[in-house]
């Protein structure tokens, strides 16, 4: 059934919507200093990697995340190019510019060294962010973001649950980014082992939350 040009453009509004809320996540993540989420880790390793081999002051964890999710996309031209969607591009080139606005506006609650016991609830809080931003993204149907669609492709291609190959392609995203210098800690053990289970735990819920936003249109 074609979509109208109205039901396709709350579906990109509810794909920014979950891309906001997970790269918030995030962010809270990154400026707890516990260790980045995995893909992130996999980011920050080759972007000092890059910045050291270069000496390119102006190169930043954003551009970075944008590069890398543009190789992922190219990939998938070759593996499966029906799942690139208008929001997959729009996560590309989104998803780094949001991480660096939330941590300019957020980095002051970290301007100072904070104690365990107020890093550890930012962490939580960064994981179940991620995971509900995550879901609302893949149930907009609007397009996945280029790191989420590694699990989900695979998942799809492998008829394995979802939630297990997030943690396996979550744990390959650190082993490779720490080897290249990427911030590894307790926080990215926490998502590591989390987001996949509590996306799945999400995702149903995110459909009907999006089928019922959709239906407003319909």
């Amino acid at each position: 059934m074609k979509r109208t040009m109205k039901e396709t453009l709350l579906r990109v509004l509810i794909l920014l919507a979950g891309l906001t809320i997970a790269h918030l996540g995030v962010t809270l993540f990154l400026l707890a200093d516990l260790g980045a989420d995995p893909f992130n880790v996999l980011v920050q390793g080759i972007f000092r990697t890059a910045r050291e081999a270069v000496g390119w002051e102006a190169l930043t964890h954003g551009y970075t995340h944008i590069a890398i999710c543009f190789l992922i996309i190219v990939v998938l031209l070759f593996v499966d190019r029906s799942y690139i969607k208008i929001g997959t591009l729009l996560c590309m080139v989104c998803g780094g510019p949001i991480i660096d606005f939330f941590t300019y506006f957020l980095g002051f609650l970290f301007a100072a060294e904070r104690p365990l016991w107020f890093k550890l609830p930012i962490l939580a809080a960064g994981c179940v962010i991620l995971a509900f931003g995550m879901t609302i993204v893949i149930k907009s149907d609007a397009g996945t973001g280029p790191n989420d669609l590694v699990a989900l492709v695979i998942s799809d291609k492998s008829s394995f649950k979802f939630s297990i190959v997030r943690v396996i392609v979550d744990v390959c995203f650190v082993a490779a980014g720490f080897l290249l210098g990427g911030a590894f800690g307790i926080g990215t053990l926490v998502c590591a082992c989390l987001v996949g289970p509590v996306a799945g735990f999400f995702l149903p819920r995110s459909e009907k939350l999006v089928n019922k936003l959709i239906s407003l249109v319909n």
